[in-house]
């Protein structure tokens, strides 16, 4: 259960409806998720939000669908619900394929175990791996 409203286009702000007709231009869709109805109770938050994700979730030297892959990974890492559906729905569409996201799954899976036994061994980086 959510601890705030989820805004509706009626109820929110000018400058939370000028995100959301954004996000609908930038997107091509009608539809605006929960997670930006939400922040629309604090429309500069909203605002900084949307501007940031478009920027980092943009083409670049990681094509989109790597960047939802690592989305939905950190997503797992960080115990978040919402995240991991709404980011796992989006790589899908960018053409996620059933067999990617198996192999996404192990990936994540196999750096929990191993991330979760090196810390409890709290192994020393070896020399040749330090940045």
């Amino acid at each position: 259960m959510g601890t705030v409203p989820l805004l509706t286009d009626e109820e929110a702000s000018a400058e939370a409806l000028a995100v959301f007709d954004d996000i609908r231009a930038t997107r091509g869709t009608d539809f605006i998720n929960n997670f930006w109805r939400a922040l629309a109770h604090d429309p500069a938050t909203l605002k900084a939000t949307w501007e940031r994700l478009k920027v980092v979730m943009a083409p670049g030297a990681l094509d989109p669908l790597v960047k939802e892959m690592l989305y939905i990974a950190v997503s797992t890492a960080n115990g978040c619900e919402y995240c991991v559906h709404s980011h796992t729905a989006a790589a899908r569409a960018k053409g996620m394929s059933p067999e990617m996201h198996g192999e996404l799954l192990a990936v994540i899976g196999m750096a929990a175990q191993t991330n979760a036994l090196v810390t409890a061994m709290q192994v020393e980086t070896d020399e040749v791996f330090r940045a």
